[in-house]
């Protein structure tokens, strides 16, 4: 029975995970992810998703600092895995641990590669407005996201898709196609394709800076934007409450063809939410916003608690 030592951390291998835990043909002797970390306000320690859904399956759970230490690179030899599985783990993997088990290292990558390589390959398939994406396994090597494609499938890019509700879907084909590929290994009959590196293109790590709004752009582009950093960071713009500039995030917008005005320039408000004007023409009807401090609400109950006014342009540099 072939041993498979799955490596992750985030939700986006859960799925997998979960696959190749409820497989009989396979055996899992440990799980590798990241140490439990504070999250929130309360500064809880909370164990990661990966971890949780090893437990509920009763599978061993192994949490070093570094995973290309010494004493990592020892326990994970004395498992004597024929398989590395790893997806969305976090830290980059060595030479000595992906030589390691005895057949290779398998990574899930969502997206289809060489295209958006990285650490951000769903968010960027949003924001450029691409039609589909995908999932890819490759056979690892020391590069990032470099190695030869061991199998691939795509997916279509829904017009409302945010990032969150495309990772889901994506990480459920993850699983599907984690399963073919344990397979194709298995049968002897799993292919090695090699990427080409001229298609290739690279989708770097987010910073919150980068969710900032600009108005001037195109309405497509915005919404593609908000849609991306949707459920994180959240793009936002800044609006003047009471002679006070705040940050106003907003998760949900609809795209109209009939803002006139200023780029940022709030054109019109009713039951509906927000209509923004953008750059070139058009705008953005917000729907679902959140002011500093405050709850997520709909777009209409902020700015009629606010006393948001019909003339206010969100975003301006030196508002008043």
């Amino acid at each position: 029975m072939m041993r498979v030592v799955f490596i992750g951390t985030g939700d986006f291998g859960v799925p997998s995970l979960e696959a190749i835990a409820l497989d009989g043909r396979y055996t899992i002797p440990a799980v590798v992810t990241q140490a439990d970390k504070p999250l929130g306000r309360q500064k809880e320690v909370i164990p990661s998703p990966i971890k949780r859904t090893a437990l509920k399956h009763h599978i061993w759970v192994f949490q070093p600092e570094n995973i290309n230490s010494a004493g990592s690179i020892q326990q994970i030899q004395f498992l004597k895995p024929d398989l590395l599985v790893v997806c969305d783990y976090g830290q980059i993997l060595s030479k000595a641990v992906l030589e390691i088990p005895s057949i290779g290292a398998l990574n899930i990558h969502g997206s289809l590669l060489p295209k958006y390589r990285g650490a951000s390959p769903i968010q960027a398939a949003i924001m450029n407005r691409e039609k589909e994406t995908g999932v890819t396994v490759i056979w690892m090597d020391e590069g990032i996201d470099t190695g030869d494609i061991l199998m691939s499938d795509k997916l279509l890019i829904r017009s409302t898709d945010t990032a969150e509700t495309l990772h889901h879907r994506l990480a459920e084909l993850g699983a599907r196609l984690i399963i073919q590929s344990l397979e194709a290994i298995s049968s002897g009959k799993a292919p090695r394709i090699p990427q080409n590196n001229a298609l290739a293109s690279y989708a770097k790590k987010i910073k919150k800076e980068q969710a900032l709004i600009d108005w001037t752009k195109d309405r497509h582009e915005i919404d593609a934007m908000i849609r991306a950093f949707n459920p994180w960071p959240v793009a936002f713009t800044t609006v003047c409450i009471g002679g006070e500039k705040k940050i106003l995030k907003i998760f949900k917008v609809i795209i109209s063809h009939r803002a006139k005005g200023m780029p940022g320039e709030v054109v019109r408000i009713d039951r509906h939410g927000i209509l923004v004007a953008a750059g070139r023409s058009g705008g953005l009807l917000l729907r679902e916003v959140q002011l500093e401090g405050r709850k997520r609400m709909h777009a209409a109950d902020f700015a009629r608690g606010a006393r948001l006014a019909i003339g206010t342009v969100l975003g301006q540099k030196d508002e008043q």
